[in-house]
Parts: C-alpha cells; structure tokens; sequence
C-alpha cells in the first residue's frame, strides 16, 4: 500500500523525464520525501515542483552528470544533511547510446560504463552506510538487454549484464553478513518512454509498454523488498525461459523480428 512510503526518505536517478520521472509523481503521491538527480536542471526544477504539488513530504534536486566522480558523494551528503539518513535508493539514469551497429568506439563503450555502471557502483557503496543504518533498499533500473544479448545495443547491453553481475554479487555478500538491506533488479523490456520510442520505433514493431505502470511496479517491488522486477511480466518471462531452453531459437526469432533495413550503420 501506499502507506509503506509515507515519510520514506528516497534518491531517484534520471529523474528528469520518463520513468524516472513517473517514479518520482507515484512516490510523492505517496507523501516521500524525494531527493532526485538528471543532467537538465531547468526539467528537475518542474519535476519538485509537480511533487510538491501532488504532496510530496518534501522534495529536492541535484542537477549534474553522472559520469562526474564527485557527484554520488554529493547526492549523499545532500540527503545525510537534510534528512539524516536514507530509506531507498533508486537507481535509473542512462547514458546516451544509439540503437545501431557496433562501430568500434571504444571510447564510447567506456563512456557509456562510466555513466550506466560506475556511477551506480559508486552511488551505492556511498548510501549504503545509511541505508545499513535504515535496513533501506536499493532498486536498480536494468533491462532484458543486461540478461539477452540481442543485436544493435552491445555497448548499452554491456553495461547492463554488469550491473546484475555486480549487484547480484552484493546481494550475496550482504546476505552473508546479516546485513538488511534489499537489492532489487529490474528486468524492463521495452517501454514508452520518449527516448526509448525515438531509438527503437523504427526497427521494432512491438507496442511499448506504459511508463506509469512501469514506475509504479518498480517502486512496488522495491517496497517490497523483491529479488527482481520483470516488466512488461508476461513478455519479459517468456523471452527469458526460451533463452534458457533455445538460445539460438530465440536468437533468431529477435533477428527475424526487427526491421533490420531501417537500422543506420
């Protein structure tokens, strides 16, 4: 119920637009106290004010890039200063990456890790004393391209299969330590987003998913406490049980889906 996050102290990346955006107008519904972060400081500004008017405890913005080293530690010292603590930490925000052939930027591959991998590293082992203090939660926003490998996003899907390698991981590790704090990953297929629909609309013929509900599953599995997230459920599911029966089978059917001819090298 909604009840569970009333008072909650909660960090939203990517929260300027999208999902991240849908996630921070279900919390403040909830009456959360809401600390969110996105390049664009002119979006953010809009965004609290749209919490604030939907009842949000309290809400607050930090505008700035992720692939800057000093922005985790200031995101944290922004909530230990202002709350005194945090309950749940959601991780969504993404780099910039087409929906193409792989061309062999390296440059862009790290880029893309700095932003779509280290910081959510980064941004995690600096909330967890809080959280260990709360017994909060992490919630991290991945995709089906972090556990398929389909073609046109090799930079993204690798960024993507490195978060649930590594959170997957510290899961394990918390465990062994008694340590009561959540990780929940996010299995999302493809959703309604603006950005998304703008890469991918041309290639892929399926109907996107919608963004609100897809907000709102996110923070229910994160209240929750959930291992993972799948979402749209149904059509993530079903594609990962024919990975793990028929990989190859499953290849081929994503290939033979796309319209390949509109994908710019």
């Amino acid at each position: 119920s909604a009840e569970m996050l009333r008072g909650k102290r909660v960090i939203v990346t990517g929260a300027s637009s999208g999902i991240g955006e849908q996630m921070a107008y279900h919390l403040a519904r909830m009456e959360a106290h809401l600390l969110l972060t996105a390049r664009t400081e002119a979006k953010l500004q809009k965004v609290v004010e749209r919490c604030l008017e939907l009842g949000a405890a309290s809400a607050r913005y930090v505008s700035g890039s992720m692939d800057s080293p000093t922005l985790p530690e200031e995101m944290l010292r922004e909530a230990e200063n202002t709350w005194g603590g945090l309950d749940m930490l959601i991780l969504n925000h993404i780099g910039q990456s087409g929906f193409t052939y792989f061309s062999g930027d390296v440059g862009h591959v790290r880029k893309l890790m700095e932003i779509n991998f280290v910081s959510y590293v980064a941004l995690a082992t600096a909330a967890l004393p809080m959280l260990k203090e709360s017994e909060g939660s992490i919630v991290v926003v991945s995709s089906i391209a972090g556990r398929i490998g389909g073609p046109f996003t090799a930079p993204y899907s690798a960024t993507k299969f490195a978060l649930d390698g590594f959170f997957s991981s510290l899961r394990q590790e918390l465990i062994i330590d008694k340590v009561n704090v959540s990780i929940t990953l996010c299995i999302l297929g493809y959703i309604n987003t603006e950005s998304a629909v703008r890469a991918v609309s041309q290639v892929i013929p399926d109907t996107p998913a919608p963004k609100e509900e897809c907000a709102l599953e996110i923070i229910r599995g994160g209240a929750l406490r959930r291992r993972e997230v799948r979402y749209p459920p149904r059509a993530v599911s079903t594609m990962l049980l024919i990975r793990s029966l028929a990989p190859e089978f499953l290849d081929s059917i994503i290939r033979s889906s796309y319209h390949v001819e509109n994908v710019r090298r």
